[in-house]
Order: structure tokens, then sequence, then C-alpha cells
């Protein structure tokens, strides 16, 4: 009796999760379809299935396979990316204030990007590359800087490394010409206008590729949630862990940030909220999936907010991240000084 009421309570979460990602992933496939039939201009799904079987409809066919579908697909897979090293970064740190986002990485990743653009007029995978290698220099420099001084220091360094990579997009905007930085304002507010399939076929192939490490990261993740003392009694290697985390979550980040832009506070939310449903446990998959959610209903959100006008996506999810930031902010401190 007693065993069989043990293996009941360990399949319960199991099942739990196994449900919740079910949900998530209709709710995706839903906002998915949602962008790509719906808005401004609307298609009906036989006439979508036959566009995509290769017939041609005169004005619709580009609008949907050149406009509504790359856009839809590349808000997925950055929104999915972005999620991951949201939770990624937060669960290692054990703090929900450790996105990419707060602590430097992805404007490590905007203002390489920014210079490459600006100053050499690299476009396509060339600006991937510069975002990767600056994402990856701001997490070596607040590593390093960090260095002993535990989560809290590395989230204080972070915040500084922020604010000087802000202040040398603004340099590099300001000797940009005006179409340039037109260009790249757009971007820097994280923007799907111009997805194209270019980006999300380098986006979708990146992630391909990271899947083993992705799938890795999941199981060290699990065992860096008990702490590093259990973690290690369990047979994890903590220090390898702790490296290959911290290799994938600059390279999530990085890459959505290349092709779409630094989409603000995606990376931030997804962590906790899809933490929160799955009964405070961590969980990339599901980090995943809320990320695409937002990104797709914040798309959604902005391109039909105001009839006539395409905003960028980072507007929406912006005003959903502020709130969400001053709540954490004030309740932490408020835990800190004991309720």
């Amino acid at each position: 009796m007693t065993g069989t009421w043990v293996r009941q309570q360990r399949k319960a979460p199991r099942r739990r999760r196994t449900l919740l990602t079910a949900g998530l992933g209709l709710l995706v496939f839903a906002l998915l379809a949602v962008n790509i039939l719906l808005g401004s201009y609307t298609v009906t799904i036989p006439d979508f299935f036959a566009m995509l079987g290769g017939k041609t409809i005169p004005g619709a066919s580009f609008i949907v396979m050149e406009n509504k579908l790359p856009q839809a697909l590349l808000g997925l897979l950055a929104g999915a990316s972005f999620g991951m090293a949201g939770a990624i970064f937060q669960s290692m740190l054990r703090n929900p204030l450790a996105s990419p986002d707060v602590i430097g990485i992805s404007y490590g990743a905007s203002a390489t990007a920014v210079a490459a653009m600006v100053i050499f007029g690299v476009r396509g995978a060339g600006v991937s590359v510069a975002a990767i290698i600056g994402a990856l220099l701001v997490a070596l420099l607040i590593t390093g800087l960090a260095r002993g001084r535990g989560g809290t220091g590395l989230i204080l360094i972070g915040i500084g490394a922020a604010a000087f990579m802000q202040a040398a997009v603004t340099f590099l905007l300001s000797r940009a010409d005006i179409n340039n930085a037109q260009e790249v304002l757009v971007w820097l507010t994280g923007s799907l206008n111009s997805a194209n399939w270019e980006r999300v076929t380098i986006l979708a192939v990146a992630l391909v590729v990271l899947l083993p490490l992705i799938a890795g990261g999941s199981r060290d993740l699990r065992g860096l949630a008990l702490g590093d003392d259990t973690a290690a009694g369990l047979g994890f290697n903590v220090s390898r862990a702790r490296l290959l985390l911290t290799i994938l979550g600059v390279l999530l980040a990085a890459l959505p940030t290349a092709a779409a832009g630094p989409i603000s506070f995606v990376a931030f939310l997804s962590g906790p909220i899809a933490k929160r449903l799955n009964g405070g446990v961590a969980s990339l998959p599901l980090s995943a999936l809320v990320g695409a959610a937002i990104v797709l209903a914040g798309n959604f959100t902005a391109v039909n907010a105001i009839p006539g006008t395409s905003l960028p996506v980072g507007v929406v999810t912006g005003a959903l991240g502020a709130p969400f930031l001053l709540w954490l902010l004030i309740s932490s401190n408020r835990a800190n000084q004991g309720g």
C-alpha cells in the first residue's frame, strides 16, 4: 500500500508537467495561427494551405508567405530561445533578476551587433556572429569581475555593464547616418517587422544544433536546483555544469538578439511564469513555450493595436515587463525587511 502511494506521488508532478506542456503547446500553436491568419489582412485556412502547397494567390501570397509567416516563425523561435536563456541564468544564480537582459548579456550582444551594422555595414549572418562574440565577452567580463562575490555581486556588476553598453550604443547611433540610425533604433526596440526567411533559417538551424546542449543543460539545471553540495553528492560535476549552462545561456540570448533585436523582458518574464505554473520547479521546455507565447501574443498586439501602424513587439513586452520588474524589486525589498 505504501509503495503504491509513493509511486502515485512520484507520478503526479510528471503528469502535471505533461499536461502543462501540452496546454502551453496548444496555446503557442493557436497564437501562431492567429498571427498568420488574422489581423489587418485575414486569410482562410484552405487558402493558407493552398499557398503552402505552392499555389499563388495575387496579393495574399506575398503578404502571408513573405511577411506574416516569417514574422510568426521568427517570433516563435526568438521567444523560445529568450525564454530558455532567462530560465538558465535565473535558476543557476537562484535570483529572478538574473536574466540576460538585466545583467548585461543581451546589451553586450546588442552593442557589438550595432557596431557591426553601423561601422562595418554588416548584415545577415555577420550580425549574428558579432552578437555572439559580444555576448560571450560581456559574460566573461562580468563572471570574472564577480568571482567570489556571489550571485548578487554578479547581478550588480551586470547592471553596470549593461549601462556601459547602452552608452556605447548611444555613441554609435550619434555617429551613424540617419537611415542606418533609424533602422538600428527599430532593431534595438526588438522588432519582427523586418523578419525574413534568411533570419528564420539561421535561427532555426542554430537552435537545432544546440539541442544536445539544451538537453544536457536541462539535466544539469535540475541538479543545480538542489544546491551545489547536493548536486555534487548526486554525481553532478558542478563546475562543468555551470560552464555548460553559462555558454548555453549566452548563445540562447545572443542568437535571437541578432535576429530580432533585444526584445525586452521576454527572458526576464518566461522563467518565473513557467516555474510558477510548474509548481516551483524550473523547466527549459516550459520556459521556451512561455517565451514563445509572450512574443507571439505581443507581436499580434503590436501589429494590430494602432490601425495603420505596426509597432515593434518590444514596445508591448517592455510594457508588460517593467511593472513586473518594479513589483519584484518592491516585494524583494519587503522580504529583506521582514515583510
